[in-house]
């Protein structure tokens, strides 16, 4: 299993890699808007010293376009270097510049999955990761967790080297439904992994434990 980071927040990622087996960090235009109109590239660099060289950082394409897909890769190796992640829709024009990305030597991660058709192509086209949308699935009404374990399946039958990154969760149960499917890797915001500690009884669990070791030795460590 690998859990990644979905925010280009430095804060956010300063504080969770140092909690969670951080696997690496994701990103798109949308979460680069909630950090304003800030320089990319140059954050893309802290997020990286940050959470070091052996972490997968997945940058996005803007351009919708197949010749401008590729120049946006382009310049995200230029800036990012080489063993960055290049997430790129899977549209007809997407799935055409994944296969030249590979061709190229790029590490892809096929994005905006909604379906397995769209999974399978990416599968075939060589994508590295593969980042279906689980509740923007679920909002549409299609089985979210039917996708995965397909793509799953599809991917042991060929024994193909992509891996199932899921990616859109807005709670904890769904990330564990995601893996149960047979997802190999997860990304989710920081809400998302606070939520996962919310829980009272966790606290009042420790909180007790804590307080029977007062009660005999009349401290609280060892």
């Amino acid at each position: 299993m690998e859990f990644l980071l979905d925010t280009l927040n430095l804060e956010a990622i300063r504080r969770w890699s140092e909690i969670l087996p951080l696997a690496g960090v994701t990103s798109n235009p949308t979460i680069i808007k909630k950090e304003g109109k800030i320089d990319v590239f140059k954050r893309i660099k802290e997020v990286r010293d940050i959470i070091g060289k052996d972490s997968s950082l997945h940058v996005q394409v803007v351009a919708q376009d197949y010749e401008g897909i590729l120049k946006d890769a382009a310049e995200i190796r230029k800036q990012a270097g080489d063993t960055i992640f290049i997430k790129v829709p899977v549209t007809t024009a997407g799935l055409r510049a994944i296969k030249t990305l590979k061709k190229e030597g790029s590490k892809v991660t096929a994005t905006a999955i909604y379906t397995v058709f769209q999974g399978l192509l990416a599968i075939e086209a060589g994508a590295d990761y593969l980042a279906p949308y689980y509740n923007r699935m679920e909002n549409l009404n299609i089985d979210s967790a039917a996708v995965i374990r397909q793509l799953s399946q599809a991917i042991e039958q060929q024994r193909a080297a992509s891996k199932i990154l899921a990616a859109s969760f807005k709670n904890v149960g769904q990330i564990n439904q995601a893996f149960s499917s047979g997802a190999h890797a997860v990304t989710a915001g920081p809400d998302i992994f606070e939520a996962g500690f919310a829980m009272p009884s966790i606290q009042k669990a420790v909180d007790d434990f804590t307080a029977d070791w007062q009660a005999v030795y009349g401290k609280n460590h060892l």
